[in-house]
This record gives structure tokens, C-alpha cells and sequence, in this order.
């Protein structure tokens, strides 16, 4: 290979050519391990050789770029992850009251829950022996964000907390996303989805 100037292309290039195109087959295969996921029903694991077919590869390939299935696995928790977070973030504004906040943040999960089950059951499954999961590390990130939130509210609408309140903010607001979480997994568990979504 050569470079624009007509000698031998640097070795860092088409290292980092070779790094992309490894990202891109990674991705490639993530977004394959997905798209089974969501054909299937929650609780179902994914097989190998479907993830192969849909991504157009063999398995070999597939452990070329993993090292092996729990780390595709953390992978595709991690990318569903940042699909939920993507889902909330637009719900973490400043606007309306605590109450209103609390409502939009909530729903936008319960309405991506519900439009992906399969997902959901995935990102919360408990892969031991490789640290934080991306789901609870995702929660974290979106609970410290609405901490924030509703210290500005609270000061925008004149309010003062004393400093009891101020540290009880994190475990509240903890202990409602986990609230959330559990009470959309029993719903989402339930033979008939009762009440409605908007309930």
C-alpha cells in the first residue's frame, strides 16, 4: 500500500484503518444480536448462529471480534443501554413541575419497555464476574440528572431544602427508578398488560 505522496503507507494508518473496520464489524454484529433479540420473546437467549446469519457471517468471525459470548453478551447490554438512555435523556429538562417531570421521564421508559420487552429482560439479566452492569451503571447516570433537576426545581419555584432533605434527594430518587423498574417488569410479566400504558 502506499500513501497520497506516493511511498509506503504508514503503519499507524492502516492500523487505524484496521481499527475501524474491527469497530464496524463489532457494531455490525451488535446490531445483529438486537434484532434477533426482538423477534424473540423475553427470556429467550439468543443463539449464536441466528446473530451469525443475520449479520451476513460466520461464527468464527464473530469470536474474531469477542472474546467470548459473555462479552458479546455485556455488548449488547451495553447498546441497549444506551438505546434507553437515548430515550430519556429528551425527557430531562427543567420543564414543569417535579411531578410533571417525573411523569415524562417515567413514561418515556414504561412506553419503551413496553415497545421492547425482549430488550428490557436482556439489559437486566446479571452477567457475574464482569463488574457494574451497564444497566445499573445507565440508572445511575439517569438518577443523578434528575437529582440535579430537582435541585434547580425546587430553587426555581423558591423552595429551600435543608440538609436533610438535600441528602435524602439521592436515595428518593434511587429508590424510585428502582421502584419503576421493578413495578414495569411485573407489569410487562403479567399475562394481560393491565392497566393500560398510559395508566
Amino acid at each position: 500500500m502506499t500513501s497520497e505522496g506516493g511511498g509506503p503507507e504508514p503503519l499507524d494508518g492502516r492500523r487505524r484503518r484496521w481499527q475501524e473496520h474491527n469497530q464496524t464489524r463489532r457494531q455490525v454484529i451488535i446490531d445483529a444480536a438486537i434484532a434477533v433479540l426482538e423477534r424473540q420473546s423475553p427470556g429467550e437467549e439468543f443463539q449464536l448462529q441466528a446473530v451469525a446469519g443475520e449479520a451476513g457471517m460466520s461464527r468464527t468471525v464473530i469470536y474474531r471480534h469477542f472474546e467470548d459470548r459473555s462479552d458479546l453478551d455485556r455488548a449488547v447490554q451495553r447498546e441497549i443501554c444506551d438505546h434507553v438512555r437515548s430515550e430519556l435523556l429528551p425527557a430531562l429538562s427543567y420543564d414543569g413541575t417535579p411531578d410533571q417531570i417525573i411523569h415524562r421521564v417515567v413514561g418515556n421508559f414504561v412506553r419503551w419497555a413496553e415497545a421492547h420487552p425482549a430488550l428490557y429482560w436482556f439489559a437486566e439479566r446479571d452477567l457475574a464476574g464482569w463488574g457494574p452492569s451497564p444497566l445499573s451503571q445507565a440508572v445511575e447516570q439517569v438518577a443523578e440528572s434528575i437529582e440535579a433537576i430537582m435541585a434547580i426545581v425546587v430553587a426555581a419555584l423558591g423552595g429551600e431544602l435543608a440538609d436533610d432533605d438535600r441528602a435524602a434527594l439521592d436515595p428518593w430518587v434511587f429508590g424510585m427508578i428502582g421502584a419503576v423498574f421493578a413495578a414495569v417488569r411485573r407489569w410487562l410479566e403479567r399475562d394481560v398488560r393491565e392497566p393500560d400504558i398510559e395508566a
